[in-house]
Parts: structure tokens; C-alpha cells; sequence
């Protein structure tokens, strides 16, 4: 398997126009990293979905300040009062994840925006930068920056040099128009007879050609299109010539989000594990190791859980078929063989 950075699959499934339209170029132009502007809401309330540009439902969030959360954390974090979460969203973002905003100025996404809850549940201030997917990496090895929530996959090969607390399920999913009746259904078998269009060098790509190697063997067809561009694509599905989109599953939902009011509408028709048919792939907010963050950030998220915050933030941006229903430290990832 490639090497199975989440961003970059995601990155594939937006498109062009909506990118543009979300994005300020001023960042990009500071080369390889951004102090990003935040919002400042109200003690005891988080806000999500703020200047999201549609691809989120603006909520606010009642979160208070957990005393013995905030006791978990490493003595120089908890005098600091601060929280330097990185995100890699420079050059271009990844809506519906990390991206700026429709003011032009704020990092928003669902991303940044557990970030922020964590941080209200920790008793902290959060202070983000925002910095190419590499510099992101270098960040938190150097200190600079003591977590990042920026849709890093859990990895076996990571676990040499990070600490994960997991918060999302790592899905690639199936994207269909409203009307039709086609679904997934976790089965691979279910795509016998359809016709199927993916991004080249994609790990949803992998994923789908062993299918078709799968049905081969059973004397059945699987037809794989590629396409040049998103926009080919769409109209590609929206034309009747594919019957699905098989993508990153955050891409997915946020293009659902932007067709809502079309006259072509689209759903999901179902998702599966970026890891494969034997792991569940994970998302994880990741810190340097032993650096003793990972645990209070697993019960940060297992106390938005427990309270409800934790849903309500993810319905926010369509994303509710990637929740978990327990934060865990250093998870299972996908092994050193395809990580």
C-alpha cells in the first residue's frame, strides 16, 4: 500500500472550484507555515461551523473546563494555560477538514473545531498555526507546537516517533446521486455489474481494483473509470455514465453538502475502512512521544462523548458515520506493511 497520508486522499476529492472559493491565498504566500486567526467565543462555549462556507452547520457547544482533566496534563502545559495545536492545511486546505474560512482570514473545519473543544475541556487557550503537512511534522518533533489535529492517520511507523488518541474512523466512502437506489452495504460483492470512478494513486484505488480482481475471480465485472479532473467526474455521475464515486469519505460528504440545493442532489451510498477489510483505519490528534499529552486527550474526547458535544460537533459537518464511540491511546494502526 502507499503511504497512507489521509490529507493527501482527500485533497483528490474536492473541487476545484469549491477550494477557491474557501481559501485565502495571503497564507500560502508565507511559504511553510501561518500563525492562523481564531475566533473567540464565549467562556464555557465552543462554536463550530463558524465561516465554514456551507460545508458546516454552525453550532454552539456548551463546554466547561474539566478539573481533573486539566490535573492529567504535564505541569508546563497546564501553567501555560496554552494548547499550540499545528495543523498542515497550507497551501490549499482540505474542506470539510482544515481549511480558512469565508472571512478570509479564520481557520476553520471540523479539524481546528475539536481542537478547540479539547481545549475547553483541558482548561486552555488554543493557539494555532497553521503550516504545510511536512512542517506540521516538524513542529511538533522540534516543540514548537505540542499536539496536532490535523487528519493524521494512526500508523505502526508513526507510533516509532508519536503518541495517538483517536477520535474518527480513518473511512473511504461511496458518493451517488439522491435518487438512485444502489448502496454498498459493506459488501464488495454489490458492485458486481456497476461502474465505478476513483482517483488515480489513491488509497480508495488500491482498495477497488482488488475488488475488481476479487469479482474477476467469481466471473462477474466491476467497471473502473478514471477521470481527469473533479468536475469530470461529477458530471460524469450526474450524466448517468458512472454509478458511483468512490473517494475520501470526509470529500464525500462535503460535496454532499454543496449539492444539497442542486438540481442534482447526492448522498452516501456507504463507506469502508481506509485501513482495509481487517482494521479499522483511525484519525488521531498526535503529540510527540511520551510527551504525556495522549491521555488527557483521550479523556477530553471521552468526556465530549459522554456529554454529547462529541456528536453534535461531527453532525455539524456531515460526518456522523465516522464516529467512535471510545477515544483510545496508541490503537491498533495500520501495520508497518502498508503504513
Amino acid at each position: 500500500m502507499r503511504s497512507h497520508f489521509s490529507r493527501r486522499s482527500l485533497i483528490r476529492g474536492i473541487t476545484a472550484a469549491t477550494t477557491v472559493a474557501t481559501l485565502a491565498t495571503g497564507l500560502a504566500a508565507c511559504g511553510g507555515e501561518s500563525d492562523a486567526a481564531t475566533t473567540t467565543d464565549a467562556a464555557g462555549t465552543v462554536t463550530v461551523g463558524r465561516v465554514s462556507n456551507g460545508a458546516a452547520k454552525q453550532t454552539e457547544l456548551k463546554v466547561s473546563e474539566v478539573k481533573s482533566l486539566n490535573a492529567e496534563l504535564p505541569a508546563a502545559i497546564r501553567k501555560s494555560g496554552t494548547l499550540r495545536i499545528g495543523v498542515g492545511a497550507l497551501p490549499d486546505g482540505f474542506p470539510p477538514l482544515a481549511y480558512i474560512g469565508g472571512d478570509q482570514k479564520t481557520l476553520t473545519g471540523a479539524e481546528p473545531d475539536l481542537g478547540r473543544l479539547v481545549a475547553a475541556v483541558l482548561g486552555l487557550k488554543p493557539q494555532f498555526s497553521n503550516a504545510t503537512w511536512e512542517n506540521m511534522f516538524v513542529g511538533i518533533d522540534s516543540g514548537k507546537y505540542d499536539a496536532a489535529f490535523a487528519n493524521i492517520t494512526d500508523t505502526e511507523e508513526r507510533k516509532k516517533k508519536y503518541d495517538f488518541a483517536s477520535y474518527r474512523k480513518d473511512n473511504v466512502g461511496f458518493e451517488v446521486l439522491k435518487k438512485s437506489t444502489w448502496n454498498f452495504d459493506g459488501n464488495y460483492e454489490n458492485l458486481a455489474g456497476r461502474t465505478v470512478a476513483v482517483d488515480n494513486g489513491t488509497n480508495q484505488e488500491k482498495i477497488l481494483l482488488e475488488w475488481q480482481t476479487k469479482l474477476k475471480k467469481e466471473g462477474k465485472t466491476l467497471t473502473v473509470k478514471h477521470y481527469q479532473s473533479k468536475n469530470a467526474t461529477y458530471l460524469a455521475l450526474t450524466g448517468g455514465r458512472i454509478d458511483a464515486y468512490f473517494a475520501a469519505n470526509p470529500g464525500v460528504a462535503y460535496h454532499i453538502t454543496q449539492t444539497a440545493k442542486s438540481p442534482n442532489p447526492t448522498r452516501s451510498a456507504g463507506t469502508f475502512s481506509g485501513a482495509g477489510a481487517t482494521l479499522q483505519g483511525l484519525i488521531a490528534a498526535t503529540t510527540k512521544k511520551d510527551s504525556g499529552l495522549a491521555k488527557p486527550f483521550a479523556d477530553a474526547v471521552n468526556y465530549l462523548i459522554e456529554h454529547g458535544q462529541y456528536a453534535k460537533w461531527l453532525a455539524a459537518y456531515n460526518l456522523s458515520d465516522e464516529s467512535v464511540a471510545k477515544s483510545e491511546v496508541n490503537p491498533p494502526g495500520l501495520p508497518l506493511t502498508n503504513s
